[in-house]
């Protein structure tokens, strides 16, 4: 008799296990953490670069200033040549320039105008562009800036009617007042005072502002 073994069927549930499905909410947490992260690790970027590279702040949006570009024209200088200088001038001599601007010493001789009166010494210079332009300058030096004022008033008035005044400075100190009187011909003449020093310039009504402002007495 053969012995016919049939294997029977198990009969034991076998455990099948399958991956489960990640539900919605997960996938929602998922893509918010991702975000978060995202957003975290590009305000940490903006911050450094914030700090680390200046102007980084600045909007692009905002216009820049624009710096003042301020020009200046060269001073004028002569094209002819200024007088020699006598070797035993006087201190009061030797002050007066040889150049203002484009216009050059020529001569310069002492003053015998009554205006001069009551003056230690006064002088009589002729400056020229080598043009046309021709300034007339005569100075004096007084022994006290009281006499100095009351002349600078007299050649004032004997010039005319001013239509500029103001103070003369050295710094901030007040040293004297000085006058801007038109005069025929398309002239200007200039009266100020310095100290005990007195001025006046007479010559062309555009440059003569400008003449005074550079004359270093």
């Amino acid at each position: 008799m053969t012995d016919q073994r049939v294997n029977s069927p198990r009969t034991g549930a076998t455990a099948s296990v399958a991956a489960k499905k990640a539900s919605p909410a997960v996938y929602r947490r998922r893509r918010l953490a991702a975000v978060v992260g995202l957003l975290v690790v590009v305000l940490a970027l903006v911050l450094v670069t914030g700090f680390v590279w200046p102007g980084f702040w600045r909007s692009e949006a905002t216009p820049q200033p624009v710096p003042t570009v301020t020009v200046t024209a060269p001073v004028p200088t002569p094209t002819v040549k200024a007088m020699e200088r006598a070797d035993d001038e006087t201190a009061f001599q030797k002050a007066l320039p040889s150049a203002v601007l484009q216009f050059a010493l020529g001569s310069l001789a002492e003053a015998k105008e009554p205006k001069g009166e009551g003056a230690l010494e006064a002088w009589n210079a002729e400056y020229s562009d080598g043009g046309s332009g021709e300034v007339a300058v005569l100075a004096g030096q007084w022994a006290t800036s009281d006499e100095a004022a009351t002349a600078a008033a007299a050649w004032t008035s004997s010039a005319g009617e001013a239509d500029r005044e103001g103070d003369v400075k050295v710094g901030k100190k007040v040293v004297g007042q000085y006058a801007i009187v038109p005069a025929k011909g398309g002239k200007a003449v200039v009266v100020w005072q310095n100290g005990t020093a007195v001025m006046q310039a007479t010559g062309p009504v555009d440059t003569m502002e400008d003449f005074y402002a550079a004359f270093p007495l």
